[in-house]
Parts: C-alpha cells; sequence; structure tokens
C-alpha cells in the first residue's frame, strides 16, 4: 500500500495525493484531489495558474482507478478539468463540490457528467482495490469530507481539509460520534491536515462571529463593503444577514462571490440567504443603505476589491467615511498586494478593518488542539502529515511521536509504503509545477518563465544586420529598445551608442567571424551587453537578427 503526494505536501495550496496498492510498479491507483496554486508577479509573472506535475501520473493513467475531491476549493479541485483528458478516470464528490467541479469540466468544454454525485458515509465507491467513502467534516466551505479509504491492508482516513466546528452555520458540523464509530474498529493511517499545527488555542466556531460583525455593519454610517473567500459561503451569509438587520441591501459583486453563492443555493446548503439586489439597481439606493459583498480578499489586481480600491467596479465607488472589512485572513505570500488595496482606500478617506482583533475571522483549519483531539479520536497506527509547509509537516510528525504514533515526514515525490507497522520511502518519483500560460501548459523548468523575468529585470535590444553575398554589412546594423532608458550617462541618445559600437565592430571583425551566423551574434550580444553597462549600468537580453542577401 503506497502514498504519493505530487502536490501540497511541503507547501500550502495544488494538493494531489496518490494512494495505491499491489506489486511495485502495478499499484491500482486512486488520486485524491487535484488542485492549482497562485501565481505572482516576482516569481512567474504572466502565468495564469500553477499546476502540479501530473507527469508520472499520466505515464501511469492506465492505472488510475479514479479521482476523488474532498471540497470545492480551488487547491484541491480547481486543475480537475486541466487535466481530465490525460487522466480519464472518472470523478467522484459530493453535492455542492461536484457542481463546482462540473461548471469547470463545462467551462472547458468537458462532460460535466464525468463528475459523479455520490452520498456521504457509509456509500461506498468501489475503485480497483479500495473502498472509499467520504465522512463528514467541518470546514470553511460546505461539505467538505474526509475520506475513508480501505484497502487490503486496512484502513486510511485522509483528513482533507477540515476544523472541528460544533456550529459551521452552513453545512455540516463536526460529529464526533460519528468519527469515533467508523474508527472504532482501527485505522492504519491517518493523513492529515497541517495547516494550523504552531496555533496553540483550540479553534473557534464560524458562529462566533454573527454578534460582532452585525454590531460593526450596523454601526457604520456610509457604505459598508466586506471581503472574504468566495468559497466561505458560511461567511457570506454571516455578513449578508448583518447587512440585512442593520436594513441595507445586499449586492454581490465578482463572479466567484455570485457563482459560489448560486451554486450553494442550487444544491440546497445555503437556504434563508437574504435577497440580493444587482449592481445597476444598487446605484439608485443610499449608499448608507448598502453592504457590497466584493471578490479579493488576497488583495487580487482583477477582483472586486480591487477595482474599487482604483476607481469604479460596475457604476459603484467608495467614498470618504466608507467602511472596508476584510473578514479574512491574508494568506503568506499575499501581504503586498493587500496592503496596496488598504493604502489606496486610506487615500479615499475609507476606514479600513481587517482580522487582526480576531473578531470577524476564524480560520478553517484545526489548530493544535484540535489536531491532538482527532488523533485521540482516530487512534491510527500511522500519521502522515500533509497540507503545510515543511516546517508544519515537521512539526506535526513529531507531535503524533510524541503520543506514541509512527510518522514520517513525507513531500511531493516521495512514494511511501504503508504496509508494515511505520513508513518507509519505497521510491522517489520527480515532480515540481506546470504553469498555465494562457492556454498552454508549460513546464516550470522550460525556461519560458525565466526568460520573462531576465527581460524584466535587464530590458531587451533588438539588433538588426544585413550582409551581403560577400559578407560585408549593407548599410549600419539599428537597434530598438524595449524596456531600458533611451538615454545614457553620456547624454547622448543609447540607440546611437549602440549602433556605432556595432558598426565599428562589424568594419574591423574578420571574414571568418562575418561569414559564421553563430560567431556574428555572440560577438555582437557581447558588444551591446558591454555598452550597455557603460552607459546605463544594465546588461539587457539582446536578439540578434541576420538577414543575409544570397
Amino acid at each position: 500500500m503506497i502514498y504519493l503526494p505530487l502536490g501540497g505536501a511541503g507547501e500550502i495550496g495544488m494538493n494531489a495525493y496518490v494512494y495505491g496498492y499491489g506489486a511495485p510498479g502495478k499499484e491500482r491507483l486512486i488520486l485524491v484531489d487535484l488542485g492549482v496554486t497562485f501565481p505572482d508577479m516576482d516569481g512567474t509573472p504572466g502565468v495564469d495558474l500553477i499546476l502540479p506535475d501530473m507527469t508520472w501520473l499520466k505515464e501511469n493513467a492506465h492505472r488510475l482507478e479514479a479521482i476523488f475531491i474532498t471540497h470545492a476549493h480551488e487547491d484541491h479541485v480547481g486543475a480537475v478539468a486541466h487535466f481530465y483528458e490525460d487522466l480519464g478516470a472518472p470523478v467522484y464528490a459530493r453535492v455542492f463540490t461536484a457542481n463546482i467541479a462540473r461548471r469547470k469540466m463545462e467551462e472547458h468544454g468537458l462532460p460535466g457528467e464525468a463528475v459523479r454525485t455520490v452520498s456521504a458515509w457509509p456509500e461506498q465507491i468501489e475503485a480497483g482495490p479500495f473502498k472509499v467513502s467520504f465522512l463528514p467534516i467541518s470546514h470553511s466551505i460546505p461539505e467538505s469530507a474526509s475520506l475513508v479509504i480501505d484497502g487490503p491492508d486496512g484502513r486510511i482516513v485522509h483528513s482533507g481539509d477540515f476544523k472541528l466546528d460544533p456550529e459551521p452555520v452552513v453545512g455540516e458540523a463536526f460529529d464526533p460520534e460519528l468519527w469515533a464509530d467508523v474508527c472504532k474498529d482501527g485505522v492504519k493511517v491517518l493523513v492529515c491536515d497541517s495547516t494550523n499545527v504552531f496555533s496553540p488555542h483550540a479553534g473557534r466556531s464560524e458562529s462566533t462571529l454573527s454578534d460582532d460583525i452585525t454590531s460593526l455593519v450596523a454601526g457604520a454610517k456610509g457604505m459598508v463593503v466586506a471581503t472574504t473567500f468566495a468559497s466561505n459561503v458560511a461567511r457570506v451569509k454571516t455578513l449578508a444577514i448583518a447587512g440585512k438587520r442593520a436594513g441595507r441591501s445586499v449586492v454581490l459583486l465578482g463572479r466567484a462571490m455570485r457563482r459560489m453563492v448560486e451554486a450553494a443555493v442550487e444544491t440546497g446548503v445555503l437556504r434563508d440567504f437574504p435577497k440580493v439586489v444587482s449592481p445597476e439597481d444598487a446605484q439608485s439606493i443610499p449608499r448608507e443603505n448598502l453592504l457590497l459583498l466584493v471578490t479579493g480578499s488576497q488583495g487580487e489586481r482583477r477582483a472586486a476589491s480591487a477595482q474599487l480600491a482604483r476607481g469604479k467596479y460596475l457604476g459603484l465607488q467608495m467614498k470618504e467615511g466608507d467602511l472596508f472589512l476584510f473578514s479574512s485572513k491574508t494568506i503568506p505570500g499575499n501581504e503586498r498586494g493587500v496592503l496596496r488595496i488598504v493604502n489606496q482606500f486610506s487615500e479615499k478617506g475609507v476606514d479600513v478593518v481587517d482580522d487582526s482583533s480576531g473578531l470577524y475571522h476564524v480560520s478553517g483549519h484545526a489548530n493544535r488542539p484540535d489536531l491532538e483531539r482527532l488523533h485521540e479520536i482516530v487512534k491510527p497506527q500511522i500519521l502522515i502529515p500533509m497540507h503545510g509547509e515543511h516546517r508544519h509537516l515537521r512539526e506535526h510528525a513529531k507531535l503524533a511521536e510524541a503520543r506514541g504514533i509512527a510518522s514520517m515526514v513525507v513531500v511531493n515525490g516521495m512514494m511511501v509504503e504503508l504496509s508494515g507497522n511505520a513508513p518507509k520511502v519505497a521510491e522517489y518519483i520527480e515532480t515540481g509545477r506546470t504553469y498555465l500560460d494562457g492556454r498552454v501548459k508549460i513546464g516550470a523548468m522550460d525556461g519560458i518563465v525565466r526568460d520573462r523575468i531576465r527581460m524584466a529585470l535587464n530590458g531587451h535590444v533588438m539588433v538588426n544586420i544585413i550582409m551581403d553575398e560577400a559578407d560585408e554589412p549593407l548599410g549600419e546594423p539599428w537597434v530598438e529598445l524595449m524596456g531600458l532608458a533611451e538615454i545614457g550617462t553620456s547624454g547622448a541618445p543609447l540607440t546611437d551608442i549602440l549602433e556605432e559600437d556595432l558598426n565599428q565592430f562589424l568594419m574591423r571583425a574578420k571574414a571568418r567571424t562575418r561569414a559564421d551566423d553563430d560567431a556574428l551574434e555572440d560577438a555582437l550580444r557581447k558588444i551591446v551587453r558591454q555598452s550597455s553597462q557603460g552607459e546605463i549600468g544594465k546588461k539587457p537580453e539582446v536578439t540578434i537578427v541576420i538577414s543575409r542577401l544570397s
């Protein structure tokens, strides 16, 4: 029995976990989750999405029995449509998650019926040597589930993302009695969320936020705008009800926000949601009677919150005296984008409230005491930490070992055998990241994004020269600049300086150099970089175009 993370182990996001059983190299496989992570302008400029590297699984797709999706967050379901044709296995999910997955498939022109809806425990899906059930657990999105994976060597519980919430507002509460009953006959392996292992206090329920949010909205004088994760339907409902109680009309802004609410209502997991008004109708309502619920809690440049910070969005704009609420936690790495929005609102005289007080946001992940409680309920023989950076995995493994549970830090690409009394490494698989760049998928090591970064850092120079039949230059070279200062320290145009230096070289170059395109390119590129360094202190990327008359 093997476990192989291809994403999500040693990082937060891009979850993809393989389980298998059989002779080495011939195991029948299942895949749990298939998610994405998001790019940033520093390391992955221009990239649309970051996907797990599925090369190994694509090569072994003939052994893949099924794909199981634990919940509808993008880092668990976002890559399903991108790899469905490569993997070809049926996709199983609960009603709400299946609704989201089908929408993604159909957006890519793929058959929505490839996603199969299943019920919660005790229904089992047979997938090769495994029988898999969806065991309800609370999280920050409706109908989250852990997976109970029964195989020939014992029972695996894959926690998925979870918290132990007795009153989650939307979705199922954590049921310790159900969990104890499922685990009473013994659990071989618990593969467990590690995100909040360093948080020392027990997690708070989603239901504890209602009074404070309601008081904040009721006390605001101008328009109120609130942002949270669109998938956190419970929080969206809490915010909307607070607006209704304050006598405000509720407006949903942002495609993801509308899509999640529509899916939750359509599947029956969201009931009694206040009536909303359109952005067009909102323009005729006094601003002190409006509550806008918007996307963009992580500072995304194209989301509704960022567009409001820059100016108008669908005819609506924020003004001095308005209130903007971040009912969310900033994910590490997104701080700059969020701070940019905060300052833009501040310049408009908008009051910004964030989650620093703890009054307006609670995490969807289990804190350390909650992890210990789940360990006690499940009583696994082996615990494998997942869903976390390396430091989270290591700390979670230490926590398990302190309780006498065998554990191991397993990162992406480590295939471990789980059949014995303790995990052991079976093989290492080459893995990494795939970038969705426009409409195509490219490898992280292909050099495309690296070249893009180098051009962003150094600028670009294009050199054009024409050589006649005798390998003599026909006229002088001409230069085009992009992303570089036009005037250097000498006060002369950079193009003039480069063209002169290149022309001087061509006049004295040896015949064999002028006749050899590769040698000529290398020499011209070196001159451009040296001259640019002397004039503007930059060594640009250089493209040489040599045209020869025949």
